[in-house]
Parts: C-alpha cells; sequence; structure tokens
C-alpha cells in the first residue's frame, strides 16, 4: 500500500493535478497515521510524524508523486448570531468556557449540533440555526500556527 508522509498546503499545488479526492470531516482531518481510501479508488496510509489538521484544500503527495485532495465534508453545526457585537463576544466566552471547538467568523460562531448548548445559547440572547457546512475551528493556542503538517494534537 502507498503511503504518505507529504502535506502540500491549500494554495501550494494546482488542484487539477490531484488524481484522488478523500472527503473528511473535522474529527477524520485531524490524524497522524490512518488508511484511507480516495472516490476513485486510490488506497493509502497517511503516516504523518505528529498528529496534524489537514484543511479543505491540502493536497496529500503520495509516495509515487501522485496527489489526493483534501475536502472538508459538511457537517452538522450551529450558527450563532447575536444583535450586537458585545452579545457575540459574550457567547463567544461562554462557548471558549467549555472548552469546544469553534469557528470564528466575523458575525458569527459555529459549533457542532448540540441541543443543550443550543438551548444555553438562546437564553442569552443568541440566534441559532441548524447549517450543514465544512467546520473549520480553530486551532488550540499550543498548535503551530501558520499552514504545515506540523500542527499538535490537540482534543476537540
Amino acid at each position: 500500500m502507498l503511503s504518505s508522509t507529504d502535506i502540500l498546503p491549500c494554495g501550494s499545488w494546482d488542484p487539477a493535478d490531484a488524481t484522488d479526492r478523500v472527503v473528511l470531516d473535522h474529527d477524520q482531518r485531524h490524524r497522524r497515521r490512518l488508511r484511507h481510501v480516495g472516490e476513485r479508488g486510490t488506497e493509502f496510509l497517511l503516516d504523518l510524524p505528529r498528529a496534524s489538521v489537514l484543511r479543505d484544500g491540502d493536497g496529500i503527495k503520495l509516495e509515487d508523486g501522485r496527489i489526493v485532495a483534501v475536502a472538508a465534508a459538511p457537517e452538522r453545526l450551529l450558527d450563532i448570531h447575536a444583535h450586537d457585537p458585545a452579545t457575540l463576544l459574550r457567547l463567544a466566552w461562554h462557548i471558549g468556557n467549555r472548552h469546544l471547538p469553534a469557528e470564528l467568523k466575523p458575525d458569527r460562531i459555529r459549533i457542532r449540533e448540540d441541543h443543550v448548548l443550543q438551548h444555553m445559547l438562546e437564553g442569552l440572547g443568541a440566534h441559532v440555526q441548524l447549517v450543514s457546512a465544512p467546520f473549520d475551528p480553530e486551532g488550540g493556542a499550543y498548535e503551530s500556527h501558520g499552514h504545515s503538517h506540523a500542527h499538535e494534537d490537540g482534543q476537540p
């Protein structure tokens, strides 16, 4: 079986060069070592030196030189909005206080679907909508910054 120890960050390679594609949710994109089968049947072992976060648009370079594109799968998420920036900031604090993975946007926060948290956030003034979208939460404070395969393993 082919293996890969090299991740090509999004923008550093031409997606037209991809010979296959894997569609993975956030948890599946945060790995060190795992067997994958692409949509066109390419089997390979991802074998990185440390756990890494694969991002939508990254390429996995196989030992034979072929590239498998990474696509983020849609997930069930809560899209959290507020009437004003101060309320959104307060909502972000409550989410962070629970150590939840969160995707931060200028006008909203996204977390994984959870009806208990939805009820709590609505009680704090949030407007919450269920959406299906790729999930790309912020990395932890101890993760490497920049876009390489040097991200440290962290619990979501």
